[in-house]
């Protein structure tokens, strides 16, 4: 340049450079090619010889690559892929670049588009895709302005899309730190630093004359430079930010679209911006400063944040640069319900414990919903019959009509649910007095008679109503199990006179209840006495217990005998039979009606039933 005659090279220059792993930008420090390297030397000897002094050596240059690396890249391709599929070029990885980027690269682009929601499955573009083609902007920004416009905050995107492209115009120089602080914190704001870029562009519009009715009068050109310059604001920046929204203001002219006169809330305008930056959002880590970030990142917030507060939990960023670390500038605080509803297409969802509900009415599935790794939700309760309507009626019918986990209201609307516990009931109770556990056919197959004869729609409390009120009408006693349905096969000898209610003891008639479970007490038949005639219950009746129980009775009795005599009555069953058959019922003590019989019993051989439990057996 004239009036240049050294230059100092120092043979590193900070690149921006593009991570299609993290997804963010880098600013790393690294060596200059040869050409760059020659660049900085042309510098200084434009009109007349110069000096460049380089800070390495030789070899060093040597070793250096040619030429700077294209920006194709360096950069993100999403902005690429889309103009090439709006333009039908083909495919990109198809196309005759000079120097075609890697297939990762590629890859990445397509899915910053798959984010935006720009691209389906097949890799064709959608309609949202077709309408940010036909905006002249980043893929990212205007994916914004077309939220923006459907949500009524247009006029606020603008001025914050417009900054987004443009470089920050506060300045803070090293020899005035805390003044330019003190100077930009009026345009803080606690919890983004888009309402703060929004507060300034209000205050730098208040000095041309066009801000809110309590702004200033109009400065001159010559005032406004110098009270921009009072507060440590970049005037060229500004000129150039105002041309960007200028340009902003023709595209969106172009499009028709108008712009909201009333403010937009804080949460449409942060919804708006979420649609361009949910690879962006961070989560607070309980255990340092740092924020877990999209695909397992970490990054931090950023020195020069102009917020007057520690943001929330949930953040977005308006962009993530490595230097020194990985920094998150343009900083807002969010909810985390807004990512679930603006990035739906994003989030991975897993349904967790599907399980029937019985004060819903309903199998309902925990969903948990992860965006890049992220837990945004967790234990939401989900209708799992619009999952998976097959599984939902198996778990419907085994955990709500197999094992009665019911509302109590449903017995007065189904007639079949209380009438098929009563026949169950009555199975069990014959399995009691056969002291079996093989009449009552399993839940399997109760479970399967529901799946057969239920419509194939029954997966939930609603919908068995409907369909049970049509089938109501067809059949009265549609779905009634009755005794035999329940049966295995055929309880031959349960009879009432073989197992009574009631039986008679000192001269009255009590109640006798069945059991079959072994190490019970209670197991077996038991006779509840009153108290008033407890003293007229004679012992030898209770040998005798109930007539079904007998032959049982009679086998055990034979095998306490010893050996030598028990051998004169074997096979023991059909003698025990043989007896039940010939004797009679409660006549005498059961132990010298047995010894007596045909005379295969001595007398005296068999020992009394224990006399602390006379009304018991089994």
């Amino acid at each position: 340049m004239p009036g240049i005659r050294f230059v100092v090279d120092a043979g590193t220059a900070r690149v921006k450079r593009y991570s299609y792993r993290h997804k963010v930008e880098q600013l790393q420090i690294e060596p200059i090619s040869q050409a760059a390297a020659n660049q900085r030397a042309g510098r200084c000897g434009r009109v007349a010889a110069g000096v460049c002094i380089r800070l390495y050596d030789e070899a060093g240059f040597a070793a250096r690559p040619a030429f700077t690396d294209p920006e194709i890249l360096r950069s993100s391709l999403a902005s690429v892929i889309l103009r090439m599929k709006s333009l039908g070029l083909g495919e990109v990885e198809d196309f005759p670049f000079l120097e075609a980027p890697p297939r990762k690269a590629i890859a990445d682009g397509y899915a910053l588009l798959a984010e935006l929601d720009a691209v389906d499955e097949q890799l064709a573009l959608t309609d949202l895709g077709r309408a940010l083609a036909r905006l002249p902007l980043d893929p990212k920004i205007g994916r914004m302005i077309l939220a923006a416009q459907e949500r009524g905050c247009l006029t606020e995107m603008l001025v914050i899309a417009s900054a987004m492209s443009c470089q920050d115009v506060r300045d803070r120089p090293l020899e005035a730190q805390a003044a330019a602080d003190a100077r930009h914190k009026p345009f803080d704001d606690e919890r983004s630093e888009f309402m703060g870029t929004l507060r300034l562009w209000h205050w730098i519009e208040e000095g041309r004359g066009h801000g809110t009715a309590q702004a200033t009068h109009k400065l001159s050109n010559r005032q406004q430079e110098a009270r921009l310059r009072e507060h440590f604001i970049n005037p060229r920046r500004v000129r150039e930010w105002r041309d960007v929204h200028a340009q902003l203001h023709t595209v969106v002219a172009e499009h028709g679209w108008r712009l909201n006169t009333a403010p937009a809330s804080y949460e449409e305008l942060h919804r708006s911006l979420l649609t361009g930056l949910l690879g962006n959002v961070g989560l607070k880590s309980d255990e340092d400063e740092h924020y877990l970030g999209a695909r397992g990142i970490k990054f931090w917030r950023h020195p020069g944040a102009h917020l007057s507060r520690k943001p929330g939990r949930w953040i977005m960023v308006a962009e993530l640069v490595e230097t020194t670390r990985l920094f998150g500038r343009g900083i807002a605080a969010i909810e985390p319900t807004w990512i679930a509803e603006v990035g739906a297409h994003l989030i991975k969802r897993q349904l967790l414990e599907p399980h029937w509900e019985r004060k819903a009415g309903e199998v309902v599935a925990l969903e948990r919903g992860t965006l890049y790794g992220l837990l945004l939700y967790a234990n939401r309760r989900v209708s799992y019959s619009k999952v998976d309507a097959a599984v939902a009626r198996e778990i419907f019918i085994r955990e709500a009509l197999v094992q009665g986990d019911v509302p109590p209201d449903w017995d007065q609307r189904f007639a079949f649910l209380p009438h098929n516990r009563r026949a169950i009931r009555s199975v069990e109770a014959l399995e009691h007095k056969s002291r079996r556990q093989d009449l009552l056919v399993d839940d399997a197959l109760i479970e399967a008679y529901y799946g057969e004869h239920l419509g194939p729609e029954v997966c939930s409390g609603p919908t068995l109503e409907r369909w049970y009120r049509t089938a109501r009408r067809q059949a009265p006693d549609v779905l009634k199990l009755t005794p035999e349905e329940l049966m295995r096969h055929e309880a031959a000898g349960i009879t009432t006179q073989a197992f009574p209610k009631m039986v008679r003891l000192g001269g009255v008639d009590c109640a006798a209840t069945y059991l079959h479970e072994p190490g019970d007490a209670r197991d077996g038949v038991t006779v509840t006495v009153p108290l008033y005639a407890l003293n007229q219950v004679q012992e030898a009746r209770c040998e005798w217990l109930v007539p079904g129980m007998l032959k049982d009775k009679v086998q055990v009795l034979c095998k306490s005998l010893h050996q030598k005599a028990r051998s004169r009555l074997v096979p023991l069953p059909e003698f025990a039979a043989e007896f039940c058959e010939l004797c009679t019922f409660a006549e005498g003590s059961l132990t010298h009606t047995a010894c007596g019989a045909e005379g295969r019993l001595q007398a005296g051989a068999v020992a009394a039933p224990p006399a602390d439990e006379p009304a018991r057996g089994g």
